[in-house]
């Protein structure tokens, strides 16, 4: 599993669009998250069809990028994000996005998109889950 980092302008219509041409694919959707900044902003999705995604993207023409992801179920506690990233941090991986994709009782899992997900893995240690498309 993969995760697509898509750039978009920062204006109405831009993630509708790129989500109907998803969806139209027979793309689902299995997490997402984004922010705008000025003119810009990016959207990092999971998606249950990688090639897919990818295939669309490219026909599309969008300016995007694809990242390993390693998944971290986390007890909802302040300051437990922050270890993880430390983690992270610490056996020098960086994140390149951090995508909600699950929710069961006191625990949260967070799908991190990374430039290295081995690494990533060994630094999460007990942390570390299988990635999955739950939601």
């Amino acid at each position: 599993m993969r995760a697509f980092i898509v750039e978009l302008e920062n204006r109405p219509g831009s993630l509708a669009e790129l989500c109907e041409a998803v969806g139209a694919e027979g793309i689902n959707i299995s997490g997402l998250s984004g922010a705008s900044r000025h003119a810009g902003g990016a959207v990092a999705f999971i998606t249950n069809r990688d090639s897919g995604m990818r295939e669309l993207l490219t026909r599309m023409e969008a300016d995007y990028r694809e990242c390993d992801v390693i998944a971290a179920g986390l007890d909802d506690r302040p300051g437990r994000l922050g270890e993880a990233a430390r983690r992270l941090a610490e056996h020098g991986v960086n994140i390149e996005a951090i995508i909600p994709t699950g929710l069961a009782g006191l625990r949260i899992t967070v799908t991190f998109a990374v430039d290295d997900a081995e690494r990533a893995r060994m630094a999460l240690g007990e942390l570390a889950q299988r990635v999955t498309s739950s939601i």
